[in-house]
């Protein structure tokens, strides 16, 4: 506990809690199409692959507006570019719940999810930017755990949808998005940790280093498979073993809570072992658990007991990732990790589609989860063979904070928090 509190006063407690609900409740509205799924799928009679498609949409069109988020807020401030975003996610929600009538309606509306998908960089640059390197683990891993925001979705959702009907659970986010807004504006704080000098080339320096895209592409795995899962889920359990509707969204709320809660321990282990070491862990316990959830098709228990360790290792990676990004792009945190989260949250597109298309032409479900089991595999071995680089570069043994770097860096920041008051 005393540690604990040294920690918040190392950083400002207040707009780590208010990045936390704002990536929480845009989690939440980002997934409910997923959450709603079997509902939407009797509704509109939709195939397997029809189902993937519709469930892919909102994870792929958040992605891709993730990284466009961080830039914006290179220049507006995280903080309004929170307050944007939350107010085009209302809108949005009002459109669903007014104009959804048919599939390419539906398709429409996931682009518009996406918009809360965008959260992500900024809400974890904003509530760690005033904590100091050997913290930033701790703090990215607290405001990333507003992934328990997909466990609540899934939770909440189907029950509301059951009672009111799907589209009237828009209508209930859209008047829910407020809180955070509040919250957003009377306790967040901008961060000192942008270098306002810097120039467009500087701030997007990530898109250009290879660093960037393996991260990127672990992400893919991790993130990825976290959101995509999440999303399919409900779907997988109705379909698979013939649960209700509303027993779907709670077995995937067993999983998607784990996710979310384990990804502070990924953050805060990963600050002492090492986010390296973590990693390498994370993936060969996915690879291992994706593989033999496939194969326990016939079992529920068995099933639902692998994709919680499956989650609690994939929200493990989470946190574990995004302690090493910190580190690897100081003063440009926003961008690097909206371009990392954007692409890595293609990855989660991939899901839905694999599982529905491995569905609809062989049969089973199978070769879906093999599949992804296989990119971890893969990616495993990508980050042994550049973590060699790091190693000597940017990061200590296994991947923790250079103590020289936490030194200087508080200097430095403190240094561009005068230049900017002394300007005009």
């Amino acid at each position: 506990m005393t540690s604990f509190k040294s920690f918040l006063k190392s950083g400002h407690g207040p707009t780590l809690f208010a990045a936390f609900l704002y990536f929480a409740f845009s989690c939440c509205i980002w997934v409910l199409n997923g959450a709603m799924a079997p509902f939407i799928s009797e509704t509109f009679n939709l195939s397997p692959a029809q189902k993937g498609l519709m469930l892919s949409v909102p994870i792929i069109a958040g992605a891709l507006m993730r990284f466009p988020l961080g830039v914006l807020s290179q220049y507006i401030g995280r903080k309004n570019a929170t307050l944007v975003e939350m107010g085009l996610i209302a809108v949005a929600m009002l459109f669903g719940f007014f104009m959804v009538k048919s599939f390419n309606d539906l398709l429409a509306m996931g682009v518009l999810l996406g918009i809360a998908g965008a959260s992500f960089g900024v809400a974890l640059s904003l509530g760690s930017g005033w904590f100091p390197p050997q913290h930033k683990g701790l703090a990215m891993g607290l405001v990333g755990a507003g992934n328990v925001g997909t466990a609540v979705s899934v939770l909440v959702a189907p029950p509301l949808a059951q009672w009111l009907g799907w589209q009237s659970v828009y209508a209930v986010a859209a008047g829910a998005i407020l809180l955070p807004m509040l919250v957003m504006v009377f306790l967040a704080k901008e961060p000192p940790d942008v270098d306002s000098h810097a120039s467009l080339r500087a701030h997007i320096a990530c898109l250009f280093e290879k660093d960037g895209w393996v991260f990127s592409l672990i992400y893919g795995v991790t993130f990825g498979g976290f959101i995509g899962l999440t999303t399919f889920l409900p779907s997988y359990y109705h379909d698979q073993f013939g649960v209700s509707k509303v027993q779907a969204g709670q077995l995937t709320m067993l999983a998607a809570f784990m996710g979310a809660a384990v990804r502070v321990f990924g953050g805060w282990i990963s600050d002492r072992w090492g986010g390296v070491n973590t990693l390498t862990l994370v993936l060969v316990v996915v690879t291992v658990a994706l593989t033999l959830v496939g194969l326990a098709s016939s079992s529920l228990a068995l099933t639902t007991l692998l994709l919680i360790v499956c989650f609690a290792a994939l929200g493990a990676g989470n946190g574990a990732l995004f302690q090493l990004v910190p580190l690897r792009w100081p003063t440009s945190t926003a961008v690097a990790g909206s371009m990392i989260g954007e692409i890595g949250a293609l990855g989660g597109g991939l899901v839905p589609n694999a599982m529905g298309l491995s569905k609809q032409y062989l049969g089973s479900y199978l070769w879906g989860f093999v599949f992804f089991a296989v990119l971890s595999l893969v990616m495993l071995g990508v980050m042994r063979v550049m973590q060699i680089r790091w190693t000597r570069t940017w990061a200590e043994k296994g991947g923790r904070a250079r103590l020289a770097a936490a030194a200087h860096d508080a200097p430095a920041s403190k240094s561009a928090e005068l230049r900017r008051a002394a300007r005009p």
